[in-house]
């Protein structure tokens, strides 16, 4: 019996996907659990898997088409099924290819191409004024013809694709150009400076030490970079100037720590996110942040846990990396590096003695905050650091 295969909504915040590449085509044998097509949020990229065993025996999208939820992208069956009762009775969605013909047309009869008193988004103005771009010619996909974002950022970037016949470059993955895009727009919009410090990392080890060694304990493995997460937290809450967002001209700051933490996976970076972190023990956000790490690296996370964050914190300890200049993870007004834990000298009451010293590099927005507050945050998160012991028995 034939069986369609709908685009499921991957969060709360998920209304449409693009359809990024079809991995099965018309007449492909599919067994069950077998991914048929890779589909893009503005997050991240999820791979959409056969419900059954069977032949693909349609498939109602082309690759680049932005599909809604809940939409049937394809069917399977035996061969000659009918396939007609699960076409979409939705207006066929625009392509990569139909807005390269749009610009095309455009470039050949300017006059012709020009929709006048276009609606446009908040978003997609900002974006067409800062790259000084036209958006005459742009079909809108949103309501009522209303040009989005995404509309006018799939325009400027066919225009910038040059017409001489070259060999086809290795085209990169859906992750990939949705981390450039997003590392060059907050780059692009914000005015990012980066302080480096360090803190006494003895306590973080001890610490560590005492809890892995604790008879009959429960809690998960506790690792550093849970400890240096939990420092940070309750900095935020001494100082919730740097829990906060920059959008549209306006400061927006936080109450809850929504904290994201940037993540290696195999299909890029990701960064999910750890909701209302500072009402959690260290054991229970400990075990969050695994939790949410694994559902990353297995490409079984929702956008809803890659979306929302009000802080980011980047480590690159374990790859060796003592200091470095994370970018900022925009609307957010500050972002964590945390570095390698290394022997330091230090000067002490005339003798120099060697520490175990953790690096720490905190990027800030200057629109938002100074250098002054991001050096008192700094100097915060490294006092949490060197007394965490207490902090983690005061909140327990």
């Amino acid at each position: 019996m034939a069986t369609p295969v709908e685009l499921p909504k991957t969060g709360n915040t998920v209304e449409e996907c693009l359809i990024s590449r079809w991995v099965k085509h018309p007449g492909d044998a599919v067994s069950a659990g077998e991914v048929v097509a890779e589909v893009e949020t503005d997050k991240a990229t999820f791979e959409i898997t056969a419900p059954v065993a069977g032949t693909m025996l349609a498939t109602f999208f082309d690759e680049g088409a932005l599909v809604p939820v809940f939409t049937t992208l394809c069917v399977l069956g035996a061969p000659g099924e009918p396939v007609d009762a699960f076409r979409p009775a939705t207006v066929a969605p625009r392509t990569t290819r139909d807005l390269q013909s749009t610009i095309q047309s455009a470039v050949r009869n300017p006059q012709s191409a020009i929709v006048r008193d276009a609606p446009l988004s908040p978003r997609a103005r900002r974006f067409a004024a800062e790259r000084a771009f036209t958006t005459a010619g742009i079909v809108g996909s949103g309501p009522s013809g209303r040009i989005l974002e995404r509309d006018v950022r799939r325009a400027y970037e066919l225009t910038r694709v040059s017409p001489v016949a070259s060999p086809a470059p290795r085209r990169a993955s859906g992750t990939r150009e949705i981390i450039a895009r997003r590392l060059r727009e907050s780059l692009a919009t914000t005015a990012q400076y980066t302080l480096h410090s360090w803190a006494d990392a003895s306590g973080l080890l001890s610490l560590r030490a005492a809890i892995t060694k604790s008879p009959g304990r429960r809690a998960p493995d506790i690792t550093i970079n849970d400890l240096v997460t939990f420092c940070a937290v309750r900095a935020l809450l001494d100082i919730p100037t740097l829990n906060a967002e920059f959008v549209d001209g306006r400061i927006v700051e936080h109450a809850d720590v929504h904290v994201g933490f940037a993540c290696d996976t195999p299909r890029g970076l990701l960064v999910p996110v750890v909701r209302r972190a500072q009402t959690l023990s260290l054991g229970r956000l400990a075990a969050r942040l695994k939790e949410l790490a694994a559902q990353a690296v297995d490409g079984t996370i929702s956008a809803d846990n890659l979306s929302g964050g009000t802080f980011t914190i980047s480590n690159l300890g374990a790859l060796g990396v003592e200091a470095f200049t994370p970018v900022i993870n925009a609307p957010q007004v500050a972002i964590l590096g945390v570095g390698a834990i290394h022997a330091k000298p230090v000067r002490t009451n005339g003798r120099v003695e060697f520490v175990d010293a953790i690096g720490l590099s905190l990027t800030c927005d200057h629109q938002v905050v100074d250098g002054a507050p991001g050096a008192r945050f700094l100097r915060t998160v490294k006092e949490k650091i060197e007394n965490v012991e207490y902090d983690v028995i005061l909140q327990s």
